[in-house]
C-alpha cells in the first residue's frame, strides 16, 4: 500500500498525518473565486497589457485571505482554494467571500489608473468582474504534486461545473446546498443570512441535481 512520507509543508499537519494514504478522503470546503469578462478581455486587449493586469487581479485576492484557505491550483481566469476541518463560521465566510470582492475592485481601480494610457486600459473595469463558489463534501482527496496539492473527486468536479450555472447575474456569490446543509438547518447565522440570497439548481450530467442558493455583488463605482 502506497504511502506519503512527506507532505507538503502547505497542508496543515495537524488535521492530516504524515503516514497517510495519498488518496484518503477528508471533509473539505472549496471556494472558487472566478474573473468574470476574462475571455473578452484576454481577446480584446494588448497581451502585454493582460499579462500584467490578470496575474495582479488573482495575487490580490490570494493575499486578500484571511480564514486560513489554501490554494491549490490556479486555473488562468480563478484560483482553487480548500481548507480542511472545522468550517469557518458561516458570517466570517460571507465576509471573507464579500472581502475578496471588495479587494478585487480596489486593485481594478489602482490598475485602471496605472493602465488608463495603455490600449484597452480604460475597458479594464467595464469587462472584468468577479463570481465566487462555495461547496462543500465530506470526501476530498488530496495528491501532492510538486509543491502543490491536487484535489480529486466527485465534489471537485461540481465544484467547477456550478460555475455554469443559469444565474442571470455577471457577478454573485453562490453556496451550494450541500455546504449549507454541512452548516446545519438549526444555525441561526445561516438562516438570517440566507434571507438574502436566491435559490437555484443545476443539472449535472452523470451526477445528478445539485442545489445552490447565490447572492448578487454589486460593483464598486471604479471610473473616477
Amino acid at each position: 500500500m502506497i504511502r506519503w512520507k512527506a507532505f507538503n509543508k502547505e497542508v496543515d499537519k495537524k488535521l492530516i498525518p504524515v503516514k497517510t494514504l495519498v488518496m484518503a478522503g477528508y471533509p473539505t470546503l472549496i471556494c472558487i473565486p472566478d474573473i468574470s469578462g476574462f475571455t473578452q478581455f484576454m481577446s480584446e486587449a494588448e497581451f502585454e497589457l493582460s499579462s500584467k493586469i490578470i496575474p495582479s487581479l488573482l495575487n490580490k485576492i490570494i493575499y486578500s485571505n484571511e480564514i486560513g484557505l489554501k490554494v491549490s491550483e490556479i486555473e488562468g481566469d480563478s484560483i482553487l482554494f480548500f481548507k480542511q476541518g472545522e468550517l469557518p463560521n458561516f458570517q466570517d465566510l460571507i465576509y471573507q467571500c464579500k472581502h475578496f470582492h471588495s479587494e478585487f475592485y480596489k486593485q481594478l481601480k489602482k490598475l485602471r489608473t496605472a493602465q488608463t494610457n495603455k490600449p484597452g486600459g480604460d475597458q479594464i473595469p467595464k469587462i472584468l468582474g468577479l463570481k465566487i463558489i462555495l461547496h462543500y463534501s465530506n470526501e476530498i482527496g488530496m495528491v501532492p504534486v510538486g509543491n502543490h496539492i491536487k484535489l480529486m473527486g466527485e465534489d471537485v468536479i461540481v465544484a467547477h461545473r456550478l460555475l455554469k450555472n443559469k444565474v442571470p447575474l455577471e457577478e454573485y456569490l453562490l453556496l451550494s446546498d450541500d455546504l449549507l446543509e454541512a452548516y446545519g438547518r438549526d444555525n441561526q447565522e445561516r438562516s438570517t443570512e440566507l434571507l438574502k440570497f436566491q435559490k437555484g439548481v443545476l443539472q449535472i450530467k452523470h451526477i445528478g441535481k445539485i442545489g445552490f442558493h447565490y447572492l448578487g455583488l454589486s460593483s464598486p463605482e471604479v471610473n473616477t
